[in-house]
């Protein structure tokens, strides 16, 4: 299993999805899908899409400087473009920050540079637990 910030997730790694860069306010996540991603029309399933939004999102409002925080989504929007197929790369941008919240938007980008997905979401930075 990969650790990134001195932890892991189990279904981040089970996708597959490669940390590119994060850190002031950006993040660039990747994510080649394999065949069991795709949904009946031979392109990546929306959930794993959204996934890949909401992680790039989350490490968008997270700082390297600070490796014990770590980023919960409150909400989250997505609007699927056009079919999300071949590497899909994930960028991240924090909007405004506040006391409690981040606001967010991502792109899920295509190899031909074409926009397949959209989100903005809320997410709130606290504490990680301990992981065992």
């Amino acid at each position: 299993m990969s650790t990134v910030r001195g932890f892991t997730v189990p279904f981040i790694d089970h996708l597959g999805i490669e940390f590119v860069s994060y850190g002031q306010g950006r993040s660039h996540l990747r994510l080649t899908p394999r065949p069991e991603h795709n949904n009946a029309y031979d392109m990546a399933h929306g959930g794993v899409v959204m996934t890949l939004l909401d992680v790039t999102m989350a490490f968008a409002a997270l700082e390297p400087e600070q490796p014990d925080m770590g980023a919960i989504t409150v909400e989250m929007k997505t609007s699927f473009m056009r079919p999300s197929r071949g590497t899909l790369n994930g960028h991240g941008v924090v909007l405004q920050r506040t006391k409690k919240l981040v606001f967010i938007e991502a792109s899920i980008i295509a190899d031909d540079g074409e926009i397949c997905a959209k989100a903005s979401g809320t997410f709130v930075i606290k504490q990680r637990p301990a992981q065992a």
